[in-house]
């Protein structure tokens, strides 16, 4: 709609909100800066309106506007980024190439308005422009977009629908009116995934299908140096890599020593454009004015081999934050600092950009590490397996591009059959647990930690502090379908197995042995890895001739109820001969069991256990050096396998949820308290929080004599249950601090005496009651239900049973939401002590379908709602029919969740 002037005092610009900067990747995988807009953007805008085509201007304003009015500027730069909000995006040289706005119109509404520069049109400008402004317009309580829009104006209407909003859209004199609601839906936040993969995956892909690459070295760099030796490294690689165009820059100090087919420059002045990608090792003080003097040669992607950035300190910090700010604002990504480089092996062409003398060859595996260290352990590893690589990213302090990044690419890339990863730090594991689902869905993603919690992070990696239990880390991991691991060792281990054989079909396991005290132990060991052994395993002894070897080999295979098979064969006497790994190789080729081997003097990918199928394809049987290794490897891919079969289920839903209401209620509880103070709810508050997401609380009556709980009583209707608010009893009947059943006047009143003299030595908290009446509900098991919002992994939903089986003996089992229908019953049955709802030891089994409609409403609420800090139900009392909520506790604050419904980099 034309904007409308009037000529009232403008308003003096409020506080810049700096959390709406962000750096964004778009549909062509180039990144841009978006930022709200500010005075001094007057003469950008105007020259961004200009260059306009006329047909553009008319959409935008419905009149032909050749400049803009300086009053238009004045009104469209001065805004107070409340009721008036307005974002650009811009180049490295701060030109604004879109534009997207708000004026509130209403309490909860606001009228949106675009425009995209004619020259970035098709780059996704318009739909990430549309997600930041929407993230800003809810975060000032707007919960509605209209726009007027001209019906030519197919574009605009366009991007508002594919954007997954549910859409109203009216006619009136010739004017279209489209209106939708900003609370994110399965759909616009799908669309918005959808988004990110395609553009992120685009990034990636730029990196690694680099035709032309150039390195960037300091002219001053000291003969022996680590900066000269990191050049002559990549320097050297680059000249084998097959199909790709080498150039460098200040590499005068290498002399004749330049390696043959790389083309030398004075300066990056000189280079003839376009590059695709720059590989710096210079100073890490030089680096943020090497990348600005790329930005003309259209590079895409930028990697940082040398260090000396965020892990050195607040100085090392403010430069790499520099440094990703130049780069993403030319539209590059940034590998590094400390990076140990790239390799890929996709589109036909090898593009070595690394410090390893002797790469991987090309194969299905996608290897992603952090550390620049590990990274020569790997590489050597993968190596001496035999082992072949798709591609290799090194991210070194994870500046920028991440794991998240290349599991986005894996996922589309028919050359990465099996994703692998170290990770040293996880910056945003929601992110990671919703990517690494989707990925592993179609193929196997395995995962090693730099320890089993995820907490301990190497300096320079940007991450957020966390205080969620150590097991938080495990539960995305098993959500997400990540096959994790202990150390690189297995995940090599159970990388090749996934490389080089089909998915098990099953966990039915036959072995075959050269001896039967060996079949022994790899039954053993392969009832501990989860395979179901069953049978007389197949001995084949050391003298067994060609005949009888594959007549048995035969027999198995043939097997109906055998799904993996495991061979070991260990002689005691001379070495082992190849004939019997020959005939294992043969057996297993295109019989879709999923084979192992363990044969003395053979590991990883062998000539001996490679055999064509009967179209003529080649089959590997991954060796092994322990069968403890073997067997470990196929569990896990037994493991993974049943995931990817099993029904995963759909966002829960609960029916009456409404999680639009209890953030009214939390946004006005919130605006009424100290600002920047959490808010512990009372319990009428804490009943209607709860009550907007459909669950109820057993009332209760807080009271502090017998004469008030007696009354109460009467009120709620006998029976009742007497309970202390004194948190070392809440809760303990076996403590004394709960009585159950009281019937009359003269029970209550001699329960409440007792009680208070129970209590009396014990702390009360301030302001609260010392006791509570409450009516009783059918017997049953108590449970406890918690969520907690973490500054890392956002909410994190536990469940136990009450008592000591949680409190003492940590019988606790986790899930990050959103969760699915199959999430909520998963971690209901994980708790050790869960065997209690079903009907144990002959008592009858409880109504767990209304229990995890409770779970499945905090899920729903707690995703939805940032600012609900803490939410304990406690106890939840699961009879034969139904769950009934005696006791919630809530908290809310200020939301400050990382992953947040807009797409952006880290900065």
């Amino acid at each position: 709609m034309p904007e409308v002037i009037d000529d009232a005092p403008q308003e003096q610009p409020a506080a810049y909100p700096a959390g709406w900067e962000a750096d964004v990747v778009l549909r062509d995988g180039s990144t841009t800066h978006v930022r709200p807009i500010q005075p001094s953007d007057a003469d950008a805008l105007q020259a961004f309106h200009v260059a306009q085509s006329e047909r553009s201007t008319y959409l935008r304003f419905f009149a032909t506007l050749t400049r803009l009015p300086d009053r238009d500027l004045e009104r469209f730069t001065r805004v107070d980024h409340d009721d008036r909000v307005a974002l650009v995006a811009v180049t490295a040289d701060e030109q604004i190439i879109g534009v997207a706005r708000y004026d509130r119109v209403g309490a909860d509404e606001a009228e949106v308005a675009f425009n995209v520069a004619d020259a970035h049109h098709g780059r996704g400008l318009g739909s990430v422009l549309l997600e930041h402004l929407a993230a800003a317009a809810r975060e000032r309580g707007v919960r509605r977009f209209t726009a007027d829009v001209l019906p030519q104006n197919g574009k605009m209407i366009g991007v508002f629908r594919e954007a997954g909003y549910a859409v109203r859209q009216s006619m009136e004199d010739g004017v279209v009116t489209v209106a939708f609601d900003l609370d994110p839906t399965d759909r616009s936040l799908a669309v918005m995934a959808d988004r990110e993969h395609r553009a992120e995956a685009q990034s990636v892909r730029g990196l690694l299908s680099a035709r032309s690459v150039i390195v960037v070295a300091s002219p001053n760099a000291a003969s022996g140096s680590l900066e000269e030796l990191l050049t002559r490294r990549v320097l050297l690689d680059l000249a084998g890599s097959e199909g790709v165009e080498a150039h460098a820059v200040g590499v005068g100090q290498l002399g004749a020593g330049l390696p043959t087919g790389i083309r030398a420059w004075e300066d990056l002045a000189a280079v003839p454009g376009p590059i695709d990608l720059a590989v710096l090792t210079v100073p890490a003080a030089e680096s943020v004015a090497a990348v600005r003097a790329l930005a003309p040669l259209g590079v895409r992607g930028v990697v940082v081999l040398s260090a000396g950035y965020a892990e050195t300190g607040p100085a090392g910090l403010a430069l790499q934050r520099a440094l990703l700010r130049t780069a993403h604002a030319a539209g590059m990504r940034v590998v590094g600092p400390g990076s140990y480089g790239v390799l890929s092996h996709i589109e036909g062409r090898t593009l070595n950009a690394t410090l390893a003398a002797e790469p991987p060859a090309a194969g299905a595996i996608g290897l992603f590490c952090q550390s620049a260290p590990m990274a020569v352990a790997l590489l050597g590893s993968v190596r001496r397996r035999d082992l072949g690589l798709s591609c290799f990213v090194s991210a070194g302090h994870r500046a920028d591009v991440s794991g998240n990044d290349l599991m986005q690419f894996w996922h589309d890339d028919e050359t990465t059959q099996v994703a692998c990863l170290y990770l040293e730090s996880i910056g945003n594991p929601r992110k990671f647990s919703r990517v690494a689902r989707r990925l592993a869905a179609v193929k196997p993603v395995v995962v090693v930690t730099a320890g089993r919690s995820g907490q301990v992070v190497p300096p320079g990696h940007a991450v957020r502090a966390t205080h969620a239990p150590r097991r938080t880390l495990e539960e995305v991991m098993r959500q997400s379908g990540v096959i994790r691991v202990e150390n690189t060792h297995q995940l090599l281990e159970v990388a090749q197995l996934l490389a080089l054989q089909p998915l098990p079909a099953g966990r039915r396991a036959a072995i075959v042995a050269s001896s039967a005290p060996m079949a022994a132990l790899v039954a053993e060991a392969g009832a501990a890895a989860g395979l179901a052994v069953g049978g007389q395993a197949v001995i084949l002894g050391e003298d067994a001739d060609d005949a009888t070897i594959d007549r048995a080999l035969g027999d198995l295979y043939a097997d109906p109820d055998t799904d993996v098979v495991i061979v070991v064969h260990v002689p005691i006497v001379g070495s082992s001969e190849a004939r019997l790994a020959r005939a294992v190789a043969r057996a297993a080729a295109g019989s879709g069991r999923a084979t192992v081997a363990c044969v003395a003097g053979m590991h990883g990918a062998t000539a001996d256990l490679t055999a064509p199928d009967a179209e003529g394809r080649a089959w590997t049987v991954p060796a092994y050096t322990t069968p403890e290794d073997a067997v470990l490897a196929l569990g896990q891919a037994a493991r993974y396998a049943a995931w990817r079969a099993a029904e995963r289920g759909t966002p829960v839903h609960p029916v009456g949820a409404d999680t639009r209401a209890a953030r009214r209620l939390v946004t006005g509880w919130l605006a009424d308290s100290v600002p920047g103070a959490g808010l512990v709810l009372d319990q009428e508050r804490t009943t209607a929080l709860l009550a907007c997401v459909g669950i109820d609380v057993v009332e209760s009556a807080p009271v502090s004599t017998p004469q008030e709980a007696v009354d109460a009583a009467r009120r709620i209707g006998w029976p009742v249950a007497l309970k202390t608010t004194v948190p070392t009893l809440r809760h303990r009947s076996d403590l004394g601090g709960v009585r159950l059943d009281v019937h009359d006047e003269a029970e209550l009143r001699a329960d409440v005496d007792q009680v208070l003299e129970l209590a009396a030595h014990h702390h009360l908290e301030p302001g609260r009651a010392p006791l509570e009446v409450q009516a009783m509900v059918p017997r049953g098991a108590a449970c406890v239900v918690r969520s907690v919002e973490d500054p890392l992994f956002g909410p994190v939903i536990s469940f136990g049973l009450s008592g000591d089986a949680s409190d003492l003996l940590g019988d606790v089992s986790y899930g990050v939401p959103p969760l699915t229908g199959v999430d909520v019953a998963e971690l209901v049955r994980a708790a050790r002590a869960a065997p209690r709802l079903f009907g144990y030891r002959g008592l009858p089994p409880l109504d767990v379908p209304a229990l995890e409609d409770v779970i499945a409403r905090v899920s729903v609420l707690a995703d939805d709602l940032p600012e609900l800090r803490s939410l304990e139900l406690n106890p939840i009392v699961v009879s034969e029919r139904g769950a009934m909520v005696l006791g919630a506790r809530a908290h809310v604050a200020t939301a400050d969740r990382a992953d947040r419904a807009r797409r952006a980099l880290p900065t």
